[in-house]
């Protein structure tokens, strides 16, 4: 299971659907379970040019001694490439996230992520990056001279969301911008260590996307009930992240808090799953390609009135700070 660390009730619907016989001799397609918006998302929905190989244990240790797993283009070819840090929901691993994960590196960026459960501080994403960034000094490792270390982006979910906010606030600048996926309410924190905190934020950009359907730990809107100080929706953290930094916040319509497990539907992800990872390929990896890859046409995809504000029956709640 994937969820936050408090303890929850999860209510999951079930729901038996009929088979209706076709009409003899009409062929009828399964419709498209997303079909995205014309443009940067249908460009970066579709994976990239890259083969990819994925190497799960491929070295040591963070700090609790858990492993790093990677996603990278089979052929680095003679250029430096981004990075993408990972962070890892509550007693998930990376490998949960694979669809996703293998799709970053098909559009160029090296992956890593730690194989540690419990993410939330920030610190152990933070080693993935170090340890990485050792790998492209060290002659004998694959990396070596094949990563941009001026380039390097941070995603996670649940838990893992609050960690990639965390590491790119303690990063020093190394990381540039975090893509929180289903950021839970503070109401749920564990520890002071483990909470995110937007306003704490000086340097970066961000990129929140939640699912409608996930209501209880990651609301869009504050609910009614949880009337508690602090930072309680993903409303309230895109308001409290400073002014002064690229911002962008929309909400997947329909997906629950696990959809980003999907592999790529939800057969193989924890519940609560409605459809699967569809909506978190393409805007989150055009975004990443915005800022970590000088994308023009996907940066301008999400200053207000750009692509990510045609109205679709996919996203919600879009707002932009982007300059």
């Amino acid at each position: 299971m994937n969820r936050w660390s408090r303890t929850v009730p999860m209510v999951v619907a079930s729901i038996a659907l009929a088979f209706v016989p076709a009409t003899a001799g009409v062929a009828h397609a399964d419709p498209a379970p997303y079909v995205p918006t014309q443009g940067v998302e249908s460009k970066y929905f579709q994976p990239g040019p890259a083969a990819v190989t994925e190497q799960l244990g491929f070295g040591c240790c963070d700090s609790t001694g858990a492993k790093f797993d990677v996603w990278y283009p089979t052929d680095l070819g003679a250029g430096r490439h981004p990075i993408v840090v990972w962070g890892d929901g509550t007693n998930a691993v990376p490998g949960q996230y694979a669809s996703l994960l293998r799709h970053l590196a098909s559009w160029g960026f090296v992956v890593i992520g730690t194989e540690n459960q419990s993410t939330g501080s920030g610190a152990d994403i933070r080693k993935s990056l170090d340890y990485l960034m050792a790998q492209g000094d060290d002659p004998a490792s694959v990396f070596y001279g094949k990563l941009d270390k001026a380039a390097v982006g941070a995603m996670g979910h649940s838990q893992g969301a609050s960690g990639v906010l965390n590491a790119l606030r303690d990063s020093g600048g190394a990381i540039k911008t975090a893509v929180p996926l289903e950021l839970p309410a503070q109401h749920f924190c564990s520890t002071s260590a483990s909470c995110a905190d937007t306003r704490s934020l000086t340097t970066g950009s961000v990129f929140l996307v939640n699912g409608s359907s996930d209501g209880l730990i990651s609301p869009s809107q504050q609910l009614v009930p949880w009337q508690a100080e602090g930072l309680q929706s993903n409303q309230a953290y895109y308001e409290a992240t400073p002014a002064n930094l690229p911002k962008v916040w929309g909400t997947l319509n329909g997906p629950n808090h696990n959809d980003v497990q999907g592999q790529p539907d939800c057969a193989a992800a924890s519940v609560p799953c409605t459809t699967g990872v569809y909506g978190y390929l393409g805007y989150p990896t055009a975004w990443l390609m915005a800022q970590l890859q000088g994308d023009a046409t996907a940066r301008d995809a999400f200053r207000t009135g750009g692509e990510f504000f045609t109205p679709s029956p996919n996203w919600s709640n879009q707002v932009s700070a982007v300059g």
